[in-house]
């Protein structure tokens, strides 16, 4: 009797074994490494390097790559044949199955959008470094270039943008698009001597670019942004090519009444700016959105600008417009978004992404045009300065000569005499 109970057990035992989820199985794991991803585009394949990498826990280490950039990403986990990738500060996770022994991964990227939105798109990637985008049938280094400085037109914009790439003599390009109100961060891709093709992903951004070169040296071609956004745009080769002048895009009043800027913080409560911890000081107002890409490039200065000068004045707050307008939801992202960036000033949820709503609570601004939005105020509630929009590490000398002017204003301002410019 005692026998037949022991095999009893063991039979469970045994059944219950295999029925635990396989992950220990090399099939059933993802190879640790780099990888070719791409999603399906409406445009096209939108390639991107991914990178795992195995930690103590079992688990992995994820970033994406484009250009010289390498992303960390959340994090990601394997289960049942599974992989989910987690890009928390995006709102946005991967999630795949794995094949071919580990070595392929078949999916979908999927990211919180405004409202109950979600933007979508299939995930594919194999492991192993390849080239960014299919190999042309070009058998030699392309003869022409698009290195340099391009004046830029998209359709749905009326300002030019600016393009500047760099080549290497296969063909390989890296550079980015600048526009009024922030830049494209890292791109990469190729050029075969007459078809230009570009991609970046970071989790938030999915972009593909392609062009073609003309016979009058211009670009013409196409624009894809996630899985809904899709403009034409042309390009003109140009060494003197501008932006306009970011601190001249808005028009604002001169006082702030900083009386009527009351938002909730990330617990709840309410806050208004003139309480005395923002008293008698000279003040950043840093207009963000968790889900900009931009205004995460934006953040990683607003911290170097708070180590460096807070003790001597300066007091940044962050008004972040969110996309669901669900408060718990939002506040938990903006809370993701201080924790990835460090960031140790107040933040405060401010409303819903919508510039037109935004504007009715920034009185004082007669528009609001862009994500992220820097503000600078003195210490009598006088604005000294706007910028609209950000150029950030991607975009080279253009971010280090708006580090350079930002740096100047404040300077001006806490370093000098206050009699000089609290007059």
């Amino acid at each position: 009797m005692k026998t037949r109970t022991l095999r009893h057990a063991i039979l469970i035992l045994a059944a219950a074994i295999l029925a635990q989820p396989t992950t220990t199985r090399a099939q059933d794991a993802p190879r640790a490494g780099l990888w070719h991803a791409w999603l399906d585009s409406p445009g096209g394949e939108l390639p991107f390097g991914l990178e795992l990498k195995k930690t103590d826990s079992g688990d992995y280490e994820a970033s994406v790559h484009n250009g010289s950039e390498n992303m960390m990403l959340t994090g990601a986990s394997s289960s049942a044949g599974n992989l989910t990738i987690r890009i928390d500060h995006y709102d946005s996770t991967i999630t795949a199955k794995i094949s071919d022994n580990g070595k392929r991964l078949d999916g979908i990227w999927k990211k919180q959008s405004k409202g109950s939105e979600i933007s979508q798109l299939p995930f594919h990637a194999v492991f192993g470094p390849t080239q960014r985008f299919t190999k042309s049938s070009r058998k030699t280094a392309p003869d022409k270039t698009v290195a340099g400085r391009w004046a830029v037109k998209f359709d749905s914009d009326k300002y030019k943008a600016v393009g500047s790439f760099e080549q290497q003599p296969d063909g390989t390009v890296t550079g980015t698009f600048m526009t009024a109100t922030g830049d494209y961060r890292y791109l990469a891709g190729d050029f075969d001597g007459k078809r230009l093709r570009l991609s970046t992903f970071d989790g938030a951004h999915a972009f593909l670019f392609t062009a073609t070169l003309g016979a009058d040296d211009t670009l013409s071609g196409d624009f894809w942004s996630r899985d809904t956004w899709h403009e034409k745009w042309t390009g003109q080769r140009d060494s003197n090519a501008s932006l306009r002048n970011p601190f001249m895009m808005n028009r604002y009043v001169t006082h702030v009444k900083m009386e009527d800027l009351h938002f909730r913080d990330l617990d709840g409560e309410m806050r208004t700016l003139s309480e005395p911890e923002f008293q008698n000081k000279l003040i950043i107002l840093e207009i963000f959105g968790s889900w900009c890409p931009n205004c995460h490039d934006a953040a990683d200065f607003m911290v170097e600008l708070d180590n460096r000068y807070r003790d001597v004045g300066l007091s940044i707050i962050g008004l972040a417009f969110e996309l669901t307008g669900d408060f718990q939801r939002d506040a938990k992202q903006v809370k993701r978004f201080k924790k990835r960036h460090n960031i140790d000033y107040p933040t405060l949820i401010a409303g819903t992404a919508d510039k037109g709503e935004a504007k009715k609570t920034l009185p004082f601004l007669d528009r609001l045009i862009s994500y992220p939005t820097i503000v600078i105020i003195d210490s009598k509630y006088r604005i000294k300065a706007v910028y609209t929009g950000f150029s950030g590490p991607a975009t080279g000398p253009a971010y280090e000569s708006l580090k350079e002017k930002i740096h100047d204003i404040i300077g001006d301002a806490l370093l000098r005499p206050k009699t000089l410019w609290e007059k």
